[in-house]
């Protein structure tokens, strides 16, 4: 069955992209956006955090294994033969604020694989890392550019708002958004200003959301959490009342313990019309195409947070969909406007804590945040 999704796979071609008129202009407008946020929050907390996606809960190194045996056109780019990757994965929330954790918002998951060959993408020729950016939801809250910066311009009035308001905001959408879904309602909206369900990061799957290049094909990709550790977390509530770390204190408690795996798995376009690439709102649906496993990812057991030493790893490291392979070229309106963005806010950060980006180019190279656990 899973061959006949293979086969029947579109492939690849620069025609499918249809660039909007004015999408410098609403670039322009995103950077604008992107820079109030960055502007305040460094203002506020003495030194410049990511423009979405500024606190993180875990950062944690591991391998990352490619499976024998895939369909060829699931066997495409990093895909194409088996092999090993180290990883270093980041998880965060969206905002570009640093929150206490009982402000429920849809979750984050970067990783960055590193000594990746292969021809790279326009920007990122003297690297060798491939990053993936994840979030916890089959599709992107909006479907356009413009619809994007609509949303981040939301997000940007709420970022220097009392965290008290925002407690009180998050706990009331979070009502709202529980009985939409008893209805069978999501609101992707709600879930991004503070009405996402409180759940535990580690029993979530991680989405790309947006379409990629894969190979000679298009395709998605998500992140699904195989080992008990985790699967027993999937739904679980995290207790955040007097925590505002809560999320990185649970993570802790994982980590720490025993190894954790995942599957990275792709999903295929098999129809341009059911899987558009310009929607970046429209989920692909599994009866179309589902998600097959690719590779699988272990984090062995580790401290994930050290206060310190994490804290200037992560200022240290910047993440992009655009920092890769070629053979994975982000694709579609959303894609083609965070490239400019996400470097814009990468060197917000740099200039401002008087550190600029470097890409680490092995696992080593990345400051040391944890000791393994034997």
């Amino acid at each position: 069955m899973l061959e006949a999704f293979a086969h029947s796979a579109v492939r690849y071609s620069s025609s499918i992209e249809k660039l909007e008129a004015d999408e410098d202009e609403t670039v322009k407008n995103l950077n604008e956006q992107f820079h109030l946020i960055q502007e305040q929050t460094a203002k506020d907390y003495g030194s410049a955090v990511r423009g979405v996606h500024a606190k993180a809960h875990a950062i944690v190194k591991g391998r990352i294994k490619i499976l024998g045996g895939l369909a060829a056109p699931l066997a495409q780019g990093l895909f194409a033969s088996p092999g090993s990757y180290d990883v270093l994965m980041r998880f965060s929330t969206l905002p570009g604020d640093i929150l206490d954790d009982s402000i429920s918002v849809p979750r984050g998951l970067a990783i960055k694989l590193f000594d990746v060959p292969g021809d790279r993408l326009s920007g990122s020729e003297a690297d060798n890392t491939q990053d993936f950016i994840l979030v916890n939801g089959p599709a992107f809250a909006a479907p356009t550019p413009k619809a994007f910066l609509a949303n981040l311009k939301m997000l940007a009035k709420t970022t220097d708002a009392s965290e008290g308001l925002k407690k009180a905001l998050s706990a009331t959408l979070q009502v709202v958004d529980t009985a939409l879904e008893t209805i069978g309602i999501k609101s992707p909206t709600i879930q991004t200003l503070g009405g996402a369900p409180n759940t535990h990061p580690l029993g979530e799957t991680y989405y790309t959301q947006v379409p990629f290049r894969h190979g000679d094909y298009i395709a998605k990709l998500s992140l699904a959490p195989v080992s008990p550790n985790m699967t027993a977390l999937t739904g679980y509530k995290v207790k955040t009342l007097g925590r505002p770390d809560a999320l990185r204190e649970d993570l802790e408690e994982v980590f720490i313990e025993q190894d954790s795996i995942w599957e990275l798995r792709v999903q295929l376009c098999t129809d341009l019309e059911a899987m558009p690439i310009e929607d970046a709102s429209a989920i692909w649906d599994d009866e179309h195409s589902p998600y097959v496993a690719v590779a699988r990812l272990t984090v062995p057991a580790q401290i994930s947070w050290e206060h310190g030493a994490s804290d200037g790893q992560d200022k240290a490291i910047a993440f992009s969909p655009w920092h890769g392979l070629a053979a994975h070229q982000p694709i579609g309106g959303v894609n083609r406007t965070r490239k400019p963005t996400y470097e814009a806010s990468a060197k917000f950060r740099g200039d401002f804590n008087g550190c600029p980006m470097h890409e680490p180019r092995a696992l080593g190279d990345v400051p040391t945040n944890a000791m393994t656990i034997d």
